[in-house]
């Protein structure tokens, strides 16, 4: 079923009033890939009476006023995107699209959307229950920050949103919890997974620098941003607390990943894979051509790409679904009225992470002075393609399934230290599993920026592309790697562009189409650097680009 989005729809399901309502800045799209929906899902699940409001107009309170008043609280989210990366490029042009809005226009999603809506809900319904800031826009802006589209540091989106807590990460278990307790009035300070605001400091937890202080001190910020990042992990994760003025920003302990089990049960709950009725007669979105028809088989991702802020919203450590759970998720969409034989992708963050993690890190968290893949792949990690070639083995022997696709970046680093299985993984994917492209993302070509970055150098890449024309070429079949690349990043000016492009030419002998500008996002590395202008990691000064025409002149080098 649909979540309800409507009065009728409440009224049809015997409802008197909605305990929750969930607020989001994309189309209400019911499928395992939209948070909101998700969440929404698990809500359900747990008894509560739910409903969502997508994309309200902000010039009256026709839609932020359709379902009334929740009875217990609000949730809110800008979507599966940052308002702000949705709304505008790395170079702050205006985007015309948006494939999360009916239509595909970009007229319907505000700037800074958590707060736009939080303004808006505070405006209409005086006094009115909690607000709860939820998704990767409030999860990434929970603490003292870096604002690349106002150019300063900004306070917690806590404080700015004037809203009452911050559910951060994936939420599926806090979000659960948080509702439970509020219905008992329980101590919500006691969740884990929560950021609130207190006027005294808690005991026990780790003192961030003060916002006044990182605001000003640009050491300041970088010492905040490290005790900020080395406490994201469940197990090895402390309780932190920033002062903002004359109260305190308190963030919890990170929630518990899900279990196994409790991540097939989500999956289990069952999606409609499609656009609610209500926002589909406004027009198609255009996310649903490809993850209507996908599998998610795990998350997380212990990569750690310093640009990347997936290590920070969904973790480090790799969860992955059972075989059974993936397996009849297929069977569920080869069953759907518009299926056409194609499975678009059937993956993660990274395609190539599941099915193996650490024991390590499984027992005592992540380390925090030692990633798992760089600068080298760590000798606790022994990667196995194994349980992912049975998969797609799996996968393909199922009815009514002509073709299946791996759309998911491969990190051949990892396949590099799989001595047992990484080759067979090369030669199943290539044989069986590429749409005529297969997505790589080397990101650079020299030393001094993959360092930046985070990312691994170029011999396994060269490696894997001789691979892939092997195969491919004993196959007879006309197929080719897409190479994503990035301009202007901490670390790279236009000698290194041009070095780029001649490694690109020599080597790869082609001129790469997918690359995009560096966009500083909130709590990665590499927008700290942009920020700082120093290497975070050795304190030496690090060029950084500044200047929009120059950022495009280095793109237009590639081109």
């Amino acid at each position: 079923m649909f979540i309800p989005t409507t009065k009728d729809e409440v009224n049809r399901l015997g409802w008197n009033d909605l305990e929750i309502i969930l607020v989001t800045g994309d189309s209400y799209i019911d499928s395992q890939f939209c948070g909101v929906a998700v969440i929404g899902k698990v809500l359900l699940e747990a008894g509560y009476r739910v409903g969502i409001i997508a994309q309200p107009d902000m010039e009256s309170e026709k839609d932020i006023s359709r379902l009334g008043e929740p009875t217990l609280f609000w949730g809110v989210t800008g979507g599966c995107i940052d308002s702000m990366v949705a709304n505008y490029t790395a170079t702050k042009k205006r985007r015309q699209r948006d494939d999360y809005t009916p239509g595909g226009k970009n007229e319907r999603r505000p700037d800074r959307a958590v707060l736009a809506y939080t303004n808006i809900i505070r405006k209409h319904f005086k006094k009115t229950v909690p607000i709860v800031l939820g998704g990767i826009e409030a999860s990434l802006r929970r603490i003292a920050h870096y604002d690349y589209w106002s150019n300063k540091i900004r306070r917690s989106i806590l404080f700015d949103a004037k809203a009452d807590y911050i559910l951060y990460g994936m939420a599926e278990k806090s979000i659960a919890n948080f509702a439970n307790c509020l219905k008992k009035r329980g101590d919500i300070t006691k969740l884990k997974g929560l950021c609130y605001i207190s006027k005294e400091p808690p005991d026990n937890a780790i003192e961030l620098p003060p916002f006044d202080k990182v605001q000003k001190n640009r050491e300041a910020f970088t010492k905040m941003f490290h005790i900020f990042y080395e406490n994201n992990d469940p197990i090895s994760g402390s309780a932190l607390f920033q002062k903002h003025d004359n109260r305190y920003l308190i963030q919890s302990p990170p929630e518990n990943y899900l279990t196994q089990n409790e991540l097939d049960a989500i999956f289990a709950i069952g999606f409609e894979n499609a656009q609610h009725p209500f926002y589909e007669k406004m027009g198609k979105v255009r996310a649903l051509e490809t993850i209507r028809f996908s599998i998610s088989t795990h998350r997380g991702c212990y990569g750690e790409c310093n640009f990347c802020s997936i290590a920070v919203h969904q973790g480090q450590t790799i969860r992955w679904r059972s075989k059974e759970s993936i397996i009849n998720e297929a069977k569920r969409i080869t069953a759907h009225p518009e299926f056409k034989g194609i499975i678009y992708d059937v993956g993660g963050p990274t395609a190539n992470m599941y099915g193996f993690e650490c024991d390590k890190k499984l027992n005592q968290g992540s380390c925090k002075r030692k990633r798992c893949i760089f600068p080298s792949v760590c000798e606790n990690l022994h990667p196995s393609h194994h349980s992912q070639i049975d998969i797609l083995c799996e996968l393909r022997k199922l009815p009514k399934i002509k073709k299946i696709f791996v759309a998911s970046g491969i990190r051949y680093d990892l396949l590099d230290a799989d001595s047992e299985y990484g080759d067979l993984y090369i030669e199943e994917v290539v044989t069986h599993h590429v749409s005529g492209q297969l997505k790589v993302a080397p990101e650079h070509s020299e030393k001094k920026v993959l360092d930046k970055m985070g990312k691994t150098g170029t011999d396994s890449l060269l490696r894997f592309r001789k691979k892939f024309n092997t195969i491919s070429k004993k196959l007879n079949k006309k197929q080719f790697l897409t190479y994503y690349m990035i301009a202007a990043h901490p670390g790279c000016g236009e000698k290194e562009m041009r070095q780029l492009k001649n490694f690109t030419a020599k080597e790869l002998k082609l001129h790469p189409e997918q690359i995009q500008v560096f966009t500083p996002t909130p709590s990665t590395y590499s927008t700290l650097m942009y920020w700082t202008e120093e290497d975070p990691f050795t304190g030496k000064p690090c060029f950084v680009e500044k200047d929009i025409h120059r950022k495009e002149r280095q793109k237009k080098i590639l081109f």
